[in-house]
């Protein structure tokens, strides 16, 4: 199971004085594919440029106006404007500032305001990150994005590069975002549509009420600009999602007067839904659609052991104990340390096999070595 680490950072509109904005989209963009990696917040990641430097950038269409961080711009430029933004994890100081030249792929895009903002490394994982690229950039173009290939390129709107299953998606809200309405338990339901979320699907407290699953609920942490907290989790064996296939989902629980609810919608698609498809964003066309790929079967991971991990050089550090798991059972406390595994040291055991224990089979019993010197045994077992 993976940490969550979802970025959503909806900016209100301040006005500042602006330079005239000019958006290119080469003529051969179609040839144009950006490569990207997902980062352990399971965000795109890319190399973008700022004013002709390299930097690592996120694909968010949760965004409603760019963003960069302040490590580009450490000094409040003159004639910059001051305001807050709502995210995840909590409200945020904001900057403004006239966007200098941004390009990646076919877009070449200079002018008009752009947020400044500070982007602490776990909102991505642990992966630095100095743009945001947002609603404010993409929504003029249909953006395609092969997960299988790990590839996004920008196209004129209206192309239909490849065929498949068609969803509703516009732009829209006080601060615009991508919006699709899907029918979810029977229910005519409005999502934000946000590449920069790890999550599969985010609901609000009310809409997992109405939904009435008979899935188990945990917890889990999420992180973002604003901070971290505590969300619920579940895997709904069979979401029905709109026209998609119903099949085994990871939901993120929001409670209430949290962000979805604060923000009009039902909740968020995320890439952990996306990557199981080949997407095409088209809000100008009115439409999304997904084919499926490689993902498109997948279960989604689960703990077995109630323990969410941080791995800090030779230790691995409990940052969160999921409630009704086995780690709860067994006294397991936030801020206790393991240095070994089964009797190997962490700091000699690669980083996949230090951390793939927690979501092993259950039934196994894990035998882990506290850093205080004291030897815990953990059964696994399927908890939610």
């Amino acid at each position: 199971m993976k940490l969550i680490y979802p970025i959503l950072l909806v900016v209100a509109a301040i006005p500042i004085a602006e330079q005239a904005i000019e958006t290119w989209l080469a003529n051969d963009s179609e040839a144009r594919w950006v490569p990207f990696t997902l980062t352990g917040g399971n965000q795109i990641r890319f190399v973008a440029t700022v004013d002709g430097r390299p930097v690592g950038a996120i694909l968010d269409t949760g965004v409603s106006d760019s963003a960069m961080s302040r490590r580009l711009s450490p000094k409040q430029p003159r004639g910059a404007q001051i305001g807050t933004a709502n995210a995840i994890g909590g409200s945020v100081a904001i900057g403004w500032m006239t966007s200098p030249r941004v390009a990646f792929g076919g877009l070449d895009h200079r002018g008009g305001k752009i947020a400044v903002v500070d982007a602490p490394g776990n909102a991505t994982g642990g992966e630095t990150v100095d743009l945001f690229v947002g609603r404010d950039l993409l929504a003029g173009f249909a953006l395609e994005i092969d997960y299988d290939a790990g590839r996004f390129r920008l196209l004129p709107s209206g192309r239909m590069p490849f065929r498949g299953v068609r969803v509703p998606l516009t732009v829209g809200g006080a601060a615009p975002t991508y919006l699709s309405e899907l029918t979810i338990g029977g229910r005519r339901t409005r999502m934000i549509v946000d590449t920069g979320d790890g999550n599969a699907v985010t609901l609000s407290a009310a809409t997992w009420r109405n939904l009435a699953s008979p899935a188990r609920v945990t917890t889990t942490l999420s992180y973002g600009i604003g901070g971290m907290s505590v969300t619920e989790l579940a895997v709904d064996p069979a979401l029905p999602l709109g026209p998609l296939p119903a099949q085994a989902t990871e939901v993120a629980i929001e409670p209430d007067g949290g962000y979805s609810q604060s923000a009009g919608v039902s909740g968020r698609i995320g890439n952990g839904l996306l990557q199981r498809y080949h997407v095409l964003l088209d809000p100008g066309a009115g439409q999304m659609i997904l084919a499926p790929g490689r993902l498109a079967g997948a279960l989604p991971s689960r703990s077995t052991s109630g323990l969410l991990l941080r791995r800090d050089g030779n230790r691995l550090n409990v940052v969160h104990v999921m409630r009704g798991g086995p780690a709860a059972a067994t006294g397991w406390r936030t801020g206790d340390m393991i240095c070994s595994v089964d009797g190997a040291i962490i700091g000699r055991v690669p980083g996949e096999a230090a951390l793939s224990w927690p979501i092993g089979p259950a039934g196994r019993t894990v035998q882990l070595g506290l850093c205080d010197g004291r030897n815990r045994a953990l059964t696994l077992r399927n908890f939610y």
